[in-house]
């Protein structure tokens, strides 16, 4: 036993540690591309903690969000900004580094007050998480725990969460967001000028791990009720699965086979399903998001209620991602086709 706590302490230090290093590298590195590689790094590592501290769904949401979707989208965004990060003077780098060293300092100085870690004794494990263990089964009827707390006791923060990432979706597409016409004539240019999609290798392999990533997040979709999983890392991966498709294939042919109307259609439907299920059930004469009404038992309801809003959030994460991503690739076509107008124009005169 206790050469288990010795060598779980010991992957924890080494975890923050390598963490520790990766964070110092971005911020001394100025190749962009470089820092966006180390984030993806150190959100896999932060994965990996929450992984040898046994929470398992946290990891799963922070590999697929952070190291993966995250990752994926931040390269699409260095396509609209330069490679390098613009030097900054001196005097605004002591100022940053003294204000960063002050909140250091100061979260420090709070953390003192908190409980040792893992004491069995602290206050987190002795208020509402003694009743989710407990009685989640017999209340929710679910063997994941952490799906009963998310999409049950705390639907109201799961909602939140859905609309959050519904409102950034939106937020994009009114910030660089373009016509119909002149999106279609971006892509299509783009879709010509698309170098991966004459690799033979990458296509072939794409057409293999495709439909493959589509299953596994269908998996993870419906296995959520008894193992790590959910409507928001299913979402992530469809979301990865076409932004592949799209990256090899072209911004074009990735429309033709996920049209605009559509994944904003989905977006909207998602986060409506999930408010729509607190409707009915206040129409049945519960609460809002009480979903033992909907079935004839409370489990029976549970189970339904779940998986209603469940699906919702799937939808509104996979749609709100593929959305983001077309938005910043059609952006940066554009700007390569006003380039090369440029240029063709200026080789004319």
């Amino acid at each position: 036993m206790n050469i288990e706590i010795i060598t779980s302490d010991a992957l924890n230090v080494m975890t923050l540690l390598f963490m520790a290093v990766t964070a110092i590298a971005i911020a001394r590195i100025r190749n962009l591309f470089a820092v966006v590689m180390l984030s993806g790094i150190y959100s896999l590592m932060g994965a990996t903690l929450y992984v040898i501290l046994d929470a398992v769904d946290v990891a799963f949401t922070e590999a697929a969000v952070g190291a993966g979707a995250s990752t994926v989208l931040m390269i699409g965004t260095l396509a609209l900004t330069s490679a390098n990060e613009n030097a900054t003077p001196n005097k605004q780098t002591i100022k940053a580094l003294i204000a960063c060293t002050l909140i250091g300092f100061a979260l420090v100085y709070a953390s003192f007050d908190m409980p040792l870690f893992g004491d069995p004794n602290a206050p987190i494990h002795n208020h509402v998480v003694p009743r989710y263990l407990n009685d989640s089964m017999a209340e929710i009827g679910l063997p994941n725990v952490v799906t009963s707390i998310l999409a049950s006791y705390r639907g109201y923060d799961t909602m939140g969460e859905a609309f959050v990432i519904f409102t950034a979706a939106v937020g994009v597409i009114a910030l660089i967001g373009r016509g119909r016409r002149e999106k279609s004539a971006n892509e299509n240019m783009a879709d010509a000028n698309n170098v991966m999609k004459r690799k033979i290798v990458l296509r072939v392999v794409s057409k293999l791990l495709i439909p493959f990533i589509l299953l596994f997040g269908l998996y993870v979709q419906w296995h959520g009720d008894f193992g790590p999983g959910g409507g928001f890392q299913a979402g992530v991966i469809f979301g990865a699965a076409f932004i592949l498709y799209g990256i090899i294939y072209g911004l074009g042919t990735l429309r033709k086979a996920l049209p605009a109307w559509l994944t904003r259609w989905l977006m909207a439907l998602g986060v409506l399903l999930y408010a729509c299920t607190g409707v009915v059930s206040l129409i049945k004469g519960a609460s809002f998001l009480d979903y033992n009404v909907l079935a004839s038992t409370p489990t029976g309801g549970q189970h339904i209620g779940i998986l209603l809003v469940e699906f919702g959030v799937g939808m509104t994460v996979f749609a709100s991602i593929v959305t983001i991503f077309c938005a910043f690739a059609g952006r940066a076509a554009a700007d390569v086709n006003k380039v090369s107008a440029k240029q063709r124009s200026a080789g004319h005169d």
